[in-house]
């Protein structure tokens, strides 16, 4: 009896079933790695954003206490907020212990910087927060 060499159209179906499926699971997995490169570059842009608003608060603009928004790149929206820091984020020695003192001691503000992107069911932010002093004016 003379058998054919060769492989029969079930193993051939089989062994194309699982091409698919091994390729598909690949695919996937390749697929949520660069999903997660480019979300994690949007986070290093945030971050980038949040920390430039943080270095020019007190050095561009004066540090009053209040709120400022905008957006940079058409993308990520901002918001920075200045308030007095409260007694227990502030230290005693920080604060002006001799009433004799001509000049006023400077006052320490909690600064807050919020950076938020993203789609409406995937918002992404990144928030950073400071303590910084305000000078006293000439006087």
């Amino acid at each position: 009896m003379h058998r054919h060499k060769g492989f029969s159209l079930l193993e051939i179906l089989v062994a194309f079933s699982i091409m698919a499926i091994a390729l598909t699971i690949l695919l996937r997995i390749f697929g949520t790695g660069v999903n997660n490169a480019v979300i994690s570059e949007e986070y290093t842009i945030a971050v980038q954003i949040a920390e430039s608003l943080m270095a020019r608060t007190g050095v561009e603009t004066e540090l009053t206490a209040g709120e400022s928004q905008g957006t940079e790149g058409d993308k990520y929206d901002w918001q920075i907020t200045v308030n007095p820091a409260t007694p227990a984020q502030s230290r005693a020695s920080l604060k002006d212990t001799d009433p004799d003192q001509q000049k006023p001691a400077p006052v320490l503000m909690s600064v807050r910087v919020v950076v938020a992107w993203g789609e409406d069911e995937q918002p992404r932010a990144v928030e950073l927060h400071t303590l910084k002093l305000q000078q006293p004016g000439p006087g």
